[in-house]
């Protein structure tokens, strides 16, 4: 199984509360473990002006400002770029499929500040990582639903409906989801 290009869907009752109602993109996945990025949980005192300001880029005519995400708890001083695959680093883009990319090189913030980057994208600061056999254990476990990935919800729903509307792909209200798994 190979979820990579995906979207991960945290269940109630997950037990860990940095994924609590987390919409998760998988950027990678195989033998090795599996790496995402949360995708609907902002950052609310961080922008990306703050982050080209510290890192001393100038933000060019053009340039928008947007909103820092908590892509999960590894590596939290580390930015990763999530973008549709029309944009491609000079120095190294991982092309995931399905029209998303992932860029975790200087050089897409710079192309961000001046006007010259991604025509979607979403900056993450660190990720959530699963090692070899994790996530799939974690999935039979009931912890995660697993879905389509889309632009449209991955760019353009608000931060605080992905979860819902991830859940809306599937068919699956809310309401109607339970915290403990069943056997058969």
């Amino acid at each position: 199984m190979d979820l990579t290009g995906k979207l991960l869907i945290a269940m109630p009752g997950m037990g860990d509360m940095r994924f609590e109602h987390s919409v998760v993109f998988l950027c990678d996945h195989g033998l090795k473990g599996a790496m995402g990025l949360i995708v609907n949980k902002p950052v609310l005192d961080v922008r990306l002006s703050d982050l080209l300001e510290q890192l001393e880029i100038a933000r060019g005519p053009g340039s928008e400002d947007m909103t820092i995400h908590f892509g999960g708890p590894v590596e939290g001083a580390r930015g990763f770029v999530l973008h549709s695959s029309d944009y491609r680093s000079s120095l190294q883009s991982l092309e995931v499929g399905g029209g998303f990319s992932m860029t975790a090189t200087l050089d897409v913030l710079e192309d961000l500040a001046n006007g010259r980057g991604p025509e979607r994208a979403l900056m993450a600061l660190g990720y959530a990582g699963w090692g070899p056999g994790q996530l799939e254990a974690e999935i039979g476990l009931n912890g995660w639903l697993t879905a389509e990935a889309d632009q449209e919800l991955v760019f353009a729903v608000p931060d605080d409906e992905k979860w819902v509307a991830a859940l809306a792909t599937l068919g699956v209200d809310p309401l109607t989801l339970s915290a403990s798994a069943g056997h058969a």
